[in-house]
């Protein structure tokens, strides 16, 4: 009988994390999280998450070590917030240092990294395959420690034998998800009829049904040996402005918010589109949920919840 794979998700806690610890818990793997933060959403999701910062060796040591792959979503994700407090960069650069360190010392071959479409940076061709990335094209603290996250994890498959996958995700929205970012944001506004403002009148964005996300990864565990050691992108593969974005969530809220549109801020990508041929050839990728359809799902999950 083959053994059942024990996997460690950091930042467990967060929207990705608690779909895919749900997710995993289904699929029968023996899965614990790790995140500073209780799991608000499910109590037997919290049972199974060690409270602890990755910034402190001894609550890094409270995770058992007897892991077989580990997934690292932790991180500070708001990327203007980290143009107004970059020190919040640093942490994720620590962060990804300690959890691979912990992953040599144990002897831990397996490791899920989520990066970000915000590696590309803004350029002509704003559609970007996996080998698109220019360093001088680094917008914003954020990017720089994804960037200097994926250097470490090369470092350490060079050095010390740890295999990986790079995955880079792009504006996921759905369940789960109290944050600022976008979609969750205009939910909460429009639904108390508050004025929106949107960053750029002409910002594109390609937009990932949190379920797609996660089927994405789920395809690396299951595919982990024989893709190991690769990047990709998981997104939908397709773009929306944010203008069209709120105008759809308005429209289907009934609300009586009002769009002001305001300048780009300083650090963000403003146009992206994922190239996802690559994930859908080796991974076996396909996102299956339009804005639309991901939209009207989010809304009647907020509303419930």
């Amino acid at each position: 009988m083959k053994k059942k794979l024990k996997i460690l998700i950091t930042g467990s806690s967060g929207t990705i994390g608690t779909r895919l610890f749900e997710q995993l818990l289904e699929k029968n793997y023996d899965t614990i999280g790790f995140d500073k933060k209780p799991n608000i959403w499910h109590k037997k999701l919290n049972k199974l998450t060690i409270k602890g910062n990755l910034l402190s060796r001894n609550d890094i040591k409270k995770i058992p070590t007897n892991i077989d792959m580990i997934i690292h979503l932790a991180a500070n994700a708001r990327v203007y917030d980290l143009v107004v407090d970059p020190d919040l960069a640093l942490e994720n650069i620590i962060i990804a240092h300690n959890i691979l360190e912990f992953a040599k010392k144990n002897k831990i071959k397996n490791f899920i990294f989520s990066s970000s479409r915000e590696v590309y940076g803004n350029k002509k061709n704003i559609t970007s395959k996996e080998n698109d990335i220019d360093i001088t094209r680094c917008e914003s603290p954020y990017t720089a420690s994804k960037i200097a996250d994926e250097a470490l994890i090369h470092a350490y498959h060079r050095c010390f034998g740890i295999d990986y996958i790079i995955f880079r995700f792009s504006n996921v929205y759905g369940r789960y998800d109290e944050s600022d970012r976008f979609v969750p944001l205009m939910i909460r506004k429009m639904r108390k009829n508050e004025n929106i403002d949107i960053y750029g009148k002409n910002k594109l964005l390609d937009f990932t049904y949190i379920d797609d996300t996660i089927n994405g990864i789920i395809k690396g565990i299951t595919k982990f040996s024989k893709v190991k050691n690769d990047t990709f992108n998981i997104a939908s593969g397709k773009a929306d402005k944010l203008i069209t974005v709120a105008k759809l969530l308005k429209q289907s809220l009934q609300s009586k918010s009002k769009i002001f549109i305001k300048s780009n801020r300083p650090g963000e990508v403003v146009q992206y589109i994922a190239n996802i041929s690559k994930a859908k050839k080796i991974l076996g990728y396909k996102p299956k949920t339009s804005i639309r359809e991901g939209l009207k799902l989010s809304i009647d999950w907020y509303a419930k919840n």
